[in-house]
C-alpha cells in the first residue's frame, strides 16, 4: 500500500513539470520567446522564503511575510520570468512609445508583447495545476524575491511565482 502522504512530493514536482512545459509551448507574439521557466524546492525554497521576509522589513510592505509563510506551505515552486527586450517593430507604440527605437532609450520600461507572453504562459501553467487538482496561485511577490536572488541573471526583469500545494484547502487563498 501507497499512502497519498508517501508521494505527494513527488507528484506535485511531475505537475510543476508538466507547468513548465506549458508555459514553454504557450503562444508567443512573434513566434520570439523571451521566457525563463524554472521549478525550486527543499532548501532553495527555504532560500526564497527568508529573501520575502527580508524584503518586508526593506520595502515596508508586511504582504511579503504573508507570502513568505505560503511558501513554506508549498512543496514546489514554478518560476517563469521574461526579460523586457522590445520585438523591433516599426508601428506598434502599445508599450507607450512611439515605437521599439524609442523604447530602447528606456531600458527598464516593459515590452507589452514580454509581458503579455508572461501572462499567457503563466494562464497555460495554471491551467495545467487546475487540470492536476494541485493547490495554486500566481503571487509577484515571489518573482520580486526571485529577482532579487538573481535566480534568472540580470536580464530576465519581471518574474512571477506560483506555489503549488496538496492540502484539504487551498492556503494560498483566505489568507489574512
Amino acid at each position: 500500500m501507497i499512502k497519498e502522504e508517501e508521494i505527494k512530493a513527488q507528484l506535485l514536482k511531475e505537475v510543476a513539470g508538466k507547468m513548465m512545459l506549458a508555459a514553454r509551448t504557450a503562444p508567443k507574439g512573434r513566434g520570439i520567446d523571451t521566457l525563463s521557466i524554472a521549478m525550486i524546492d527543499g532548501e532553495e525554497k527555504e532560500m526564497l522564503a527568508e529573501k520575502m521576509k527580508e524584503l518586508a522589513i526593506t520595502s515596508g510592505m508586511q504582504i511579503f511575510n504573508r507570502d513568505a509563510a505560503n511558501v513554506l506551505q508549498a512543496s514546489v515552486i514554478v518560476l517563469i520570468g521574461t526579460c523586457i527586450e522590445p520585438r523591433n517593430i516599426s508601428y506598434c507604440g502599445l508599450c507607450g512609445h512611439k515605437n521599439c527605437e524609442e523604447k530602447t532609450k528606456h531600458q527598464e520600461h516593459p515590452c507589452v508583447f514580454n509581458t503579455t507572453d508572461l501572462g499567457i504562459a503563466a494562464g497555460s501553467a495554471l491551467s495545467v495545476a487546475a487540470d492536476n487538482r494541485a493547490d495554486s496561485r500566481i503571487m509577484y511577490t515571489i518573482g520580486m524575491a526571485a529577482r532579487e536572488m538573481n535566480l534568472f541573471g540580470k536580464d530576465v526583469k519581471i518574474i512571477w511565482g506560483i506555489p503549488l500545494s496538496a492540502t484539504s484547502k487551498n492556503p494560498f487563498f483566505d489568507r489574512k
